[in-house]
This record gives structure tokens, C-alpha cells and sequence, in this order.
């Protein structure tokens, strides 16, 4: 799974390897990932890690080349909300959360079949108002940077859409986990920070339907579609889009050459 060494990636790959499941831990911090590692394997889990810069499309080929050769889950759970531009030239967002996932998930291939894929994505992709994939290269535009987030992640749920049309042998789940305070609130200024974050969901809170959609069997079959809540629900008219979702598609793999 990406994103395991911190919030909801960390609580997620703990309990999956508490439930038996042999986990890959795949980020960016050698250091971090071990200390994940190590409190897996206290708690007599089986874990590997394996060290990936989400941002560069060299490194994600690198890591597809290095993992197991059958995945029966596959978590893509990385994201950030932080401005900036690659080294392959794409806006951050639009590539760590979702150009990475994309290229890493059509890259194993059959490794994943009858397997699952959950997307970790967010409600906030209601508030996309579509993808200008010119905007998708170069850095980050706007001010906040919450219209790239929206959009990466409208762009993730769409394509989780047309993953599960295109691949009737995986089971594929777009999960909204929840607003939770995480280290992707650590741009905002303190004290104000502290104020909005004491509301939010805990990482422990936020990984259930996370969790649910990669291990539990009454889920099972249930693929292509939204989960909030533990339950599936409405995504956006524009992630309902049959259109959009296989424009992603094709889009998505010129960008990344595949």
C-alpha cells in the first residue's frame, strides 16, 4: 500500500497486517517506513517496505518492477495537498494523487487479478467543475490549491469507474475516508490549525471504510462504486459521467506513455 507511514496509511497497514495479510509498504521516507515496519512486526505482522517518490513516473515503474509477483489488495492511499510541479512537469496533486496511482495500478497488470484496488479519495472532488488538462502541467495555479486537489481527486474517482468497466477480475472501491486530521492539514497556520483539526475524524476513524472496502467479505463483488460512511453513496454528477471517466482513461495514459 502507498501511504502507510503516517494517518490513515498507517492505521490501515498496521490492522491489515494484524488480520494476516503480508504488507508492502511502499513512501517516500526510508526511516518512516521502518518505524511502521517495526511496529508491525510487534505486533507479529509480516511486512516489507519498498522506497518511492510518488511524484516521479520513473520511480513509480521502478517500484511496479520491484513487488510482489500476485497483490491480492492493492491500497492507494498517498496524497497530498501541498502546490508545486514535478520533475515530469504535472502540477503535484494532479500526479502524487492521481497520475502515481494510475500508472501503478496499470503497470501490475494481471498481478492484481481477483483482487482488489481502493482508492482512497474525497468529497472534495464534489466541488471539481472539471479537468483542464492543459492546467494538469506546470505548477500550481490558484492561491489555496484546492481546485488542483478537487480535481485530482474527481479525476481519481472517475477513473476508479472506468477501472472497474475495464477490469471485471478486480474489485475496485473510490472511499471518501472522512475529513480527518492528518499531516495534510500542516500547511495551515497555527493556532488556527489546532481549531479546525480538533474537530475532525481521527486517523483510527477514518481508516474503517478504508479497511472494510480492502478486507471485508460482504463487500465483495460490489466494484466501481463510492464508499462514504461505510456505505456506498453518490458521487459527483461529473464522476458519474460515462464520458468523463473514459476521457480520464485515454488522457491519463498519454501522460504517463503507457
Amino acid at each position: 500500500m502507498t501511504g502507510p507511514t503516517s494517518g490513515i496509511g498507517r492505521v490501515v497497514a498496521v490492522r491489515l497486517a494484524e488480520m494476516g495479510f503480508p504488507v508492502v509498504l511502499v513512501g517516500r521516507s526510508r526511516d518512516r517506513l521502518l518505524r511502521v515496519r517495526e511496529e508491525i512486526a510487534r505486533a507479529g505482522g509480516d511486512a516489507e517496505h519498498l522506497v518511492v517518490d510518488l511524484s516521479s513516473l520513473t520511480s513509480v515503474r521502478q517500484a511496479a518492477d520491484q513487488l510482489p509477483s500476485e497483490i491480492g489488495i492493492l491500497v492507494n492511499n498517498a496524497g497530498t495537498a501541498e502546490r508545486g510541479v514535478t520533475e515530469d512537469g504535472f502540477e503535484l496533486m494532479f500526479a502524487v494523487n492521481f497520475l502515481a496511482p494510475f500508472l501503478l495500478t496499470a503497470l501490475l497488470g494481471d498481478r492484481l487479478a481477483s483482487g482488489r484496488v481502493v482508492n482512497v479519495a474525497s468529497h472534495a472532488h464534489y466541488r471539481a467543475k472539471g479537468i483542464d488538462w492543459d492546467g494538469v502541467r506546470g505548477p500550481t495555479r490558484s492561491l489555496t490549491g484546492f481546485p488542483e486537489y478537487a480535481r485530482s481527486k474527481l479525476a481519481m474517482v472517475a477513473w476508479s469507474r472506468e477501472l472497474a468497466h475495464r477490469r471485471s477480475d478486480v474489485d475496485v472501491y473510490a472511499v471518501h475516508p472522512g475529513v480527518v486530521a492528518t499531516g495534510i492539514w500542516r500547511r495551515m497556520p497555527q493556532p488556527l490549525r489546532w481549531l479546525y483539526t480538533r474537530r475532525l475524524l481521527t486517523p483510527e476513524q477514518g481508516a474503517t471504510t478504508v479497511l472494510m472496502c480492502a478486507a471485508d467479505p460482504e463487500v465483495e463483488g460490489r466494484s466501481g462504486l463510492y464508499w462514504s460512511n461505510r456505505r456506498p453513496v453518490d458521487p459527483s454528477p461529473l464522476a458519474r459521467d460515462d464520458r468523463l471517466a473514459r476521457e480520464v482513461w485515454e488522457k491519463a495514459s498519454e501522460l504517463v506513455g503507457i
